[in-house]
């Protein structure tokens, strides 16, 4: 069974850190490109940031530039994103997604409708 579960969220004071891990089952993790996306109620998902296949390429919504951290473990099957200095803004439930590549080399990308599978996502809530 494909299956992307998301774990490591909570309830951190502004400027804390946390980590959040993907873990991926039933498919070979290597040939997919992973995105981050959040939501807040009320709004749409927004992506949060992206990596390729081998973690060469990496993208982060300027919100989050020079805070947050993607890296991913192909023979662990599993992606991690480090969330540093967190803001109330970053509040949201927090999904991981895969997204199917040919091409090794291709850069990532956080065109939602293009992703294949997604998690359960994972809550985050940053608050004094």
């Amino acid at each position: 069974q494909l299956q992307l579960v998301e774990s490591g969220g909570g309830s951190v004071l502004p400027g804390g850190s946390l980590r959040l891990s993907c873990a991926a089952s039933g498919f070979n993790l290597d040939y997919y490109r992973i995105g981050w996306f959040r939501q807040v109620p009320g709004k749409e998902r927004e992506g949060v940031s992206c990596i390729s296949r081998r973690g060469g390429s990496t993208t982060y919504v300027d919100s989050v530039k020079g805070r947050f951290t993607i890296s991913r473990d192909n023979a662990k099957q599993m992606v991690y994103l480090q969330m540093d200095s967190l803001r109330p803004e970053d509040t949201g439930v927090y999904y991981c997604a895969a997204d199917f590549s040919a091409v090794l080399q291709a850069t990532c990308h956080m065109t939602q409708p293009n992703y294949d599978y997604w998690g359960q996502g994972t809550q985050v809530t940053v608050s004094s």
